[in-house]
Parts: C-alpha cells; sequence; structure tokens
C-alpha cells in the first residue's frame, strides 16, 4: 500500500529536518530512477564508442515514444532538450521573425522565457508585448481577456504559460490557442510545470509547439525536457547547436547535437513507471488538495490573499507575502528560510508584490506547510 506524506521520504535523497516546499522549481528525483540513470551510465562508459554509434538512436526513440504516448502524441513528433527554456530557444531561433512583427506573452512568462523572447525580439526588430495579468485573479476570464485583449493584425507568435511559474496559475490553453489562431499568430506553449501535474493530450492543444520539463514533476533526472512540434511546424525547426545531421529530419537532428550525458534522457521510462505507481494512489489528487489547503492556511495566518481560487490551481498555489516583507530581496528571503529555518519555499515579484510560491509533492505532509506558517505568525506574537 502506497502511503504518501513522511513515508514516502525514504524514497528520495531529500535532506532529513528540512521542509521541501519549492519541488516546482527543480524537483526531486526518486532513488529508484536515479539507479535507472546510474546503469546507463555505466552501460555507456563499458564501451562509449560502440554506445553512441549503435546502442544509442535505438534506446533515445525507446525513450521518447514512451514519453509521447504518456503525452498522447506521436513518438516522431517529440524530441528530447534539457530543459524548456532550452525548446523555446530552439523555436525562437527558427522563427522568422521581421520588424514589425509582435510577440505577445504575459506578466508571467517564466523570466529566462521572457529573456530569450527580448532577445529574439531585438535581433529581429520585433516588439515584444506582454499583457498584464493582475493578482488575485477571481476566474478564467481574468487570464483569458487581457491576452485577447492585446492580440493585434501584427501578433506572429503568442507564447502561452500552461502552468504560470511564479504562481501555479493553470491558463486554459486550448481556448487561449484558438484565439490566438483565429488572429492569424502561431502558438508557444511553455509547459514547464504541466507533465505529471495536470492531463495531457498534446496534439488536442491546438499549439505548433510546446516544451516541457521531465525532471520537475514527472521525477526524471535534472536535464530532462522535452520539445513537441506539430507536424507542419517542424520543417524549419532545428536545436541551438547545428551539427552532423542538419537538415535530415526533425528528430535525427535534435537526437544528435553532439557527445553529452544521456543518462537522463533514457531513464524517463523508469521515471514514467514510478509517476503510475504514485498515481494509482491519487497522486495528483493528493497534491491538489494539500497544496489549497496548505494556502488557505497560510492565508488565513498571514491575513493576505491567494493568487487565485483553488480550482485555477494544480500541485503549487501562491500566498502574497504580509506587508512588512514586501520591502525584502526575494533572494535573501528565501536563504534566511533556508538557512535559519530549514524551510524551502520560493518567493517571486509579480504585479509589484513578492508572492510566496509553495509546492505539494507525494512527500510532503501538512505539517512542513504549518512551518512556514509559523515563521511570520511567530514572528509577528514576538513584535506585539
Amino acid at each position: 500500500m502506497i502511503r504518501f506524506g513522511r513515508p514516502m521520504r525514504r524514497r528520495f535523497l531529500l535532506q532529513p529536518g528540512t521542509a521541501f516546499l519549492n519541488h516546482g522549481s527543480f524537483g526531486a528525483t526518486p532513488r529508484s530512477v536515479l539507479a535507472a540513470a546510474a546503469r546507463w551510465q555505466r552501460r555507456i562508459e563499458a564501451n562509449p564508442d560502440r554506445f553512441m554509434r549503435r546502442v544509442l538512436p535505438r534506446a533515445l526513440r525507446g525513450a521518447a515514444a514512451r514519453l509521447a504516448h504518456f503525452l498522447n502524441c506521436g513518438g516522431n513528433d517529440l524530441v528530447f532538450v534539457e530543459n524548456a527554456t532550452a525548446g523555446v530557444n530552439a523555436v525562437l531561433r527558427s522563427l522568422r521573425l521581421r520588424r514589425g512583427d509582435e510577440v505577445l506573452a504575459t506578466t508571467h512568462t517564466y523570466n529566462a522565457v521572457r529573456q530569450a523572447l527580448r532577445h529574439a525580439c531585438g535581433l529581429a526588430g520585433a516588439k515584444l508585448v506582454e499583457a498584464p495579468i493582475a493578482l488575485p485573479v477571481a476566474s478564467e476570464g481574468d487570464l483569458v481577456g487581457p491576452i485577447r485583449e492585446n492580440i493585434s493584425g501584427r501578433t506572429r507568435l503568442v507564447v502561452l504559460d500552461h502552468i504560470a511559474s511564479p504562481t501555479g496559475l493553470i491558463f486554459p490553453v486550448r481556448r487561449l490557442a484558438r484565439l490566438a489562431r483565429a488572429g492569424g499568430a502561431q502558438v508557444l506553449v511553455d509547459g514547464a510545470h504541466a507533465p505529471g501535474q495536470v492531463a495531457l493530450d498534446l496534439p488536442s492543444l491546438g499549439a505548433d509547439w510546446y516544451v516541457g520539463n521531465c525532471h520537475k514533476w514527472l521525477f526524471a533526472p535534472k536535464g530532462c525536457g522535452f520539445l513537441w512540434a506539430r507536424r507542419g511546424a517542424q520543417q524549419d525547426l532545428h536545436p541551438t547547436v547545428i551539427s552532423h545531421f542538419y537538415r535530415e529530419g526533425f528528430t535525427r537532428e535534435f537526437d544528435w547535437v553532439g557527445t553529452r550525458d544521456f543518462s537522463a534522457w533514457l531513464s524517463v521510462p523508469e521515471a514514467l513507471a514510478f509517476y503510475r505507481e504514485m498515481s494509482k494512489a491519487g497522486l495528483r489528487r493528493y497534491n491538489h488538495v494539500l497544496a489549497a489547503d496548505a494556502g488557505r492556511r497560510m492565508s488565513e495566518a498571514w491575513g493576505e490573499p491567494l493568487d487565485g481560487p483553488a480550482a485555477l490551481h494544480g500541485s503549487m498555489i501562491a500566498v502574497r507575502l504580509p506587508k512588512r516583507l514586501q520591502h525584502q530581496d526575494p533572494a535573501r528571503l528565501m536563504h534566511r528560510w533556508l538557512e535559519r529555518e530549514r524551510t524551502v519555499v520560493a518567493v517571486t515579484a509579480v504585479g509589484g508584490a513578492l508572492w510566496a510560491r509553495i509546492s505539494a509533492q507525494v512527500y510532503n505532509a501538512p505539517e512542513d506547510y504549518d512551518r512556514l506558517s509559523r515563521i511570520w505568525a511567530g514572528r509577528a506574537r514576538a513584535r506585539r
């Protein structure tokens, strides 16, 4: 029988005594998946030449096919990349923007993606437009309206977050993709947090490209992401590193850009097996209920709002920090909580305010979040 919470920690390498409430940033890989990656590394090193030339091509496509099946798409439409940001950069580098074009994102766009968009637009003389998403949101309409209002006849590309990194808000990407395509724009979805947190059927979303991570909510080792492209959007798509198989096909070109450690990608089947084992016990429901309940209790303890209703979240939710912490540096605040309180949580600035984003994973329990609530509540009592 699978028991979530404290008993699950022994299946990970997490530091004892630390409340790890930030699975969303870097994930945490189970022991069994790390063991699978180590087996692949030993197999590679036993005969590197034979492995790279003879074993790797079929093994890599096999792992991609297993992931594609999980995402309800074709294996030949999916390739591995180091992370979602790498996939975004590959799409932007392959896109032929022109002066006067507009690229539409939102104020919730992940900063690394925003910087990549700034770079691509700067090179082409295009304009980056950011639809303002104000917090807290009351309903899905608060996510759709600003994007709809900022699509213009000059919009060439719309970049959508499936699950926003700063908050965990789930955007209605299928609905938004229809809006974008109706206006003549192509659609790139940043799904860094979506695989494993929500059910996915990639072709049905209406996107041209979808990037995601496996090392967050799918339990794969670090440095494991993917790029999916619809058939009509593959022809001019190339990796950021051009190598031997340039213009020899989507999968062939991306599968080999040079020597690297392929073990994270090859151990995806083991990560999927772990995920499916957890799913038998209701992984997504456990995480959602835990995150929603913890967010509600923190909101009450701090006297501050949540970023939006629980129904718009999966395994992450954000609470606005108390007023006395609003002028703190987020990085210093996270470091202080980590070192002094042994509590790991993400703090980000959105719309001129600081928000604490908490994650819920199968190794978390309600008492983990109580520690974070007490950090502020205890100090508030001490001041009185």
